[in-house]
């Protein structure tokens, strides 16, 4: 996996756009009601990975897990010898058009071996992604499902949904995260009365504010992890007045303030 590292590391330094995501710590991270949006895959490269509230799933170096969407799911990473380190592959519906979607023996993860041969799928994603536009993005993150199918893991094609109200209105707040957008304008784009969208998020089991704050805060948890801004930039970017409000409701979601987060990527 050191090549792999290797190859994610020099790649992210000299990219700011990538279509992954790289996580990684040298202190433990406990992180409460992670939400997770889209079908993700989290491949562990270096340390363990825990998931649950008595972490009932465990990932070592070396395997991968690929999770449903979720509101809200507990992780710990932690490192083991130098680091924890993470490669995070979030997909589209898009990506798996054309792909027979099965309702069947639905789960919400999968968890596998990185075989040589999905290693070196993933190095070469990582390799690809430096010069390749985003348009063809969807044709190699579709070339890993294909792949993990491949491998025997189809119970993947059951973890796809059609988007309902709640991922058409996280979509629509993630476009513009730093804005407090109007519940007129929001019915708007979704071309429903508030009455309407109030009743089918409640079927759905969340609110409004709920998914504006899963935007939200789910953007201020990936900048700390994968940035070096100043929390307070960040907090002005996922649309907090001041950083001792966005401290605040961080806290309440996640357990540990940014600071305390920051502070386990960082050396004493």
């Amino acid at each position: 996996m050191n090549n792999l590292i290797k190859t994610i590391k020099s790649t992210v330094a000299d990219n700011p756009q990538l279509p992954f995501s790289v996580y990684a710590s040298i202190k433990e991270q406990n992180l409460l009601n992670v939400p997770v949006v889209k079908p993700l895959l989290i491949a562990v490269l270096d340390g363990d990975k825990e998931l649950g509230k008595k972490g009932e799933i465990t990932c070592t170096a070396g395997d991968f897990i690929f999770l449903s969407n979720s509101p809200a799911i507990n992780m710990r990473n932690i490192p083991k010898g130098k680091e924890y380190f993470a490669l995070l592959v979030e997909f589209e519906l898009q990506d798996f058009e054309g792909l027979k979607i099965s309702a069947l023996n639905k789960q919400n993860y999968c968890i596998g071996e990185i075989t040589p041969t999905l290693k070196n799928c993933l190095q070469q994603f990582v390799e690809w992604s430096v010069w390749a536009p985003k348009a063809l993005w969807p044709i190699r993150r579709k070339e890993i499902i294909q792949l993990m199918c491949h491998m025997g893991h189809t119970e993947i094609l059951a973890m796809v949904a059609n988007p309902n109200i709640g991922h058409k209105l996280h979509s629509l707040i993630s476009e513009q995260p730093s804005e407090d957008l109007p519940m007129q304008r929001l019915c708007e784009q979704l071309a429903m009365s508030e009455s309407t969208l109030r009743r089918k998020l409640k079927i759905e089991g969340t609110t409004v504010q709920d998914i504006k704050d899963q935007v939200k805060l789910g953007l201020g948890l990936h900048l700390l992890q994968t940035t070096d801004d100043p929390i307070g930039f960040i907090a002005e970017k996922c649309g907090y007045q001041s950083q001792s409000r966005f401290t605040d409701r961080f806290k309440g979601r996640f357990g540990l303030t940014p600071s305390e987060l920051r502070k386990t990527r960082m050396t004493d």
